[in-house]
């Protein structure tokens, strides 16, 4: 056991696996405004709230990162730790 302290890295499937549910996501979405009955102008405003809604949620994540690891907080969960 190591004590010594680090960045934390996640595993190769972990990081798959958030990639290939992201993707899915996506492509569940932009086939369900694709085959909306509604006008074009309708698809392409929720496209765009999509795309909206995707970007910031990104942000918001490094922010709340940015400011965790600024502040030296260690993250409460740690699902690779072996203890």
């Amino acid at each position: 056991m190591s004590d010594t302290p680090g960045k934390q890295q996640n595993t190769a499937a972990f990081y798959g696996q958030a990639v290939a549910s992201f993707a899915v996501a996506m492509a569940a979405t932009a086939i369900g405004i694709y085959q909306l009955s509604a006008d074009a102008w309708v698809r392409a405003f929720l496209a765009i709230a999509v795309l909206y809604l995707v970007t910031s949620a990104f942000t918001l994540s490094k922010v709340i990162r940015d400011r965790q690891e600024s502040a030296g907080v260690a993250p409460s969960y740690a699902p690779y730790e072996k203890r």
